[in-house]
């Protein structure tokens, strides 16, 4: 029943509520939130215990905030609840709007459950509206903008206990609760979220720490690093251009930083090197290639490419590693050398000329008589005799030429006549009276004659001939694109070079060369074309008088 002084005291109240929501809306923290709201149902709505229970990840309540009895607040606070019995206490009792009110008649069904709970037995009402201690007041707090609990999302439960009248909430007082639980998931919600963004921040932050150590590892990793580093731009039209190169590559090169953000690697590249260049560029990988110094030359480098990704849009930069290789390429370049050349006379030596000799030809079957068959292996027909000359290829061999860049070797026909043909003519050269130097002025002497034989040998060959040592004072060489005419008219010219006098150990000395000349075609080996040559070179010594061979 309402008295003249109940509006004033409910103005009072409004005024309590509204700083206690105001209070909840400035909280600092969630956990501080929590206690506002705890507080504020003892403080603004006249009760003298109230509990917060917080749905926690799993489902469970959890009392997170508890006001009015410090002695019940260390007994329960922090204990769970299961959403099962949770669930069965808010669909019990009466309802009153959003508020669900177990009288103590009804109560004794709870005393089983997880729910954290305080209460005290007392005796019966002694009228309608007097509070129980049994009984229990549930305000369910839902998700902001959804008002009913039958709508909203579960986020806490407001527990209150004891009236300070000792009376059931009436009318206004279940209103004023229903719409502080209302206003206290509101700021529940806000503190969470504030929670979540300030943990969000503080994670941003850490990750933008970590970003920027990182970067500044990477920073001085390139910077200081002891060989050769750049970015490259990947892909568009700038695909390979140089965006940044540390101190290590711009010193390899002989260029400045800032000229070499002028340039791509295809423009630095040495041009034999291009398409390995693109294949690494393109894959990412390894390669060796030789890059062009700001002097004009060029430097043998190990080149790393590393593939630096963007989740959305694809490959975006090339981190390059370049390492200096060129004394180990020197090195082997040396030993290759050695492997491949004599070592008296820096000639190609017997295996490599072997290797030079067996590229040009490949390998057919020799039958006696004509023979007129289609090669398997080439794709068209082949007309040749048990010499292996006067091959007849037909205008199909063209065709052929381009299925392994092999150009087939022909010799000239045998006979007086030189009927045009060009082919790859093998000059065997046998030194005469060599072995008299060696016998009355020494080894050393010699050696001299071989190497001065040699410089001659090669001085009168054209550029891409190849003059090798066989071994002792025996020399072959390569022409190609020589007729009969042609061959006969080198080993007199060779011949008449090496008759010469030559000065070993301080004394002039002569020998003479006997040149015997051999063809080679598809079909023979190596070692037939040189024993051919061998053979026509031991005619031709024996067929000259003996003090012909050597002038002086």
């Amino acid at each position: 029943m309402e008295t003249e002084s109940e509006p004033y005291v409910r103005l009072a109240t409004l005024r309590q509520l509204h700083q206690v929501m105001a209070d909840m809306n400035t909280a600092r923290s969630l956990a501080d939130t929590l206690q506002t709201v705890a507080d504020g149902v003892v403080t603004g709505l006249g009760y003298e215990l109230a509990c917060v229970n917080l749905v926690r990840p799993d489902g469970d309540l959890v009392v997170a905030a508890f006001a009015g009895n410090p002695a019940a607040e260390a007994l329960i606070t922090g204990r769970v609840g299961s959403r099962e019995s949770w669930e069965r206490r808010l669909s019990m009792g009466e309802r009153w709007g959003d508020l669900v009110f177990i009288p103590h008649t009804e109560g004794w069904i709870l005393d089983d459950d997880d729910v954290p709970q305080w209460y005290t037995d007392g005796p019966a009402p002694r009228f309608e509206d007097e509070w129980h201690p049994s009984d229990r007041l549930f305000a369910p707090m839902y998700t902001p903008g959804v008002q009913g609990g039958a709508c909203g999302e579960l986020i806490g439960v407001l527990s209150v206990d004891r009236p300070r009248n000792g009376r059931l909430p009436g009318a206004w007082g279940r209103e004023a609760l229903q719409m502080y639980a209302f206003q206290a998931a509101i700021a529940i919600s806000n503190a969470r979220l504030r929670a979540n963004m300030q943990r969000a921040l503080v994670r941003l932050e850490r990750e933008q720490q970590a970003l920027r150590a990182s970067e500044e590892s990477f920073r001085q990793a390139f910077e200081y690093a002891p060989s050769g580093m750049a970015i490259a731009e990947m892909g568009g039209d700038q695909h390979g251009r140089i965006l940044r190169t540390n101190d290590a590559l711009c010193r390899l090169l002989g260029r400045p930083a800032s000229a070499m953000r002028r340039y791509s690697f295809s423009d630095l590249v040495h041009p034999e090197d291009i398409g390995t260049l693109l294949r690494t560029s393109a894959e990412g990988g390894r390669a060796e290639l030789r890059l062009g110094r700001r002097d004009g030359t060029y430097v043998w480098v190990s080149l790393r490419n590393s593939v630096v990704a963007d989740a959305a849009d694809g490959p975006r930069f090339l981190l390059t590693h370049v390492e200096d290789i060129e004394e180990r390429k020197r090195r082997e370049l040396q030993l290759a050398h050695r492997a491949s050349h004599d070592s008296l006379t820096g000639l190609p030596n017997s295996a490599e000329l072997r290797a030079r000799l067996s590229a040009r030809l490949c390998e057919r079957p020799a039958h006696a008589g004509v023979l007129e068959s289609t090669d398997a292996a080439y794709g068209h027909p082949a007309v040749y005799d048990a010499n292996g000359h006067g091959f007849d290829f037909r205008p199909v061999a063209a065709a052929y030429d381009g299925f392994d860049h092999h150009v087939h070797t022909v010799a000239p026909t045998e006979g007086e006549r030189d009927d045009g043909t060009k082919g790859l003519a093998v000059l065997f050269c046998d030194l005469d009276g060599f072995k008299s130097i060696n016998d009355r002025f020494g080894h050393n002497a010699g050696d001299a004659v071989l190497i001065e034989v040699a410089r001659r040998l090669s001085r009168g060959v054209r550029d891409g001939d190849t003059v090798a040592r066989l071994g002792g004072d025996e020399f072959v060489i390569l022409a190609d694109g020589l007729g009969r005419a042609d061959a006969q008219d080198l080993a007199v010219r060779l011949r008449n070079e090496i008759i010469q006098p030559i000065r070993a150990e301080g004394r002039a000395v002569r020998v003479g060369a006997s040149f015997g000349i051999g063809w080679a075609h598809c079909g023979m080996t190596a070692d037939e074309v040189l024993k051919s040559a061998d053979e026509r070179m031991y005619v031709e010594k024996r067929s000259r008088p003996k003090q012909h061979r050597r002038a002086g």
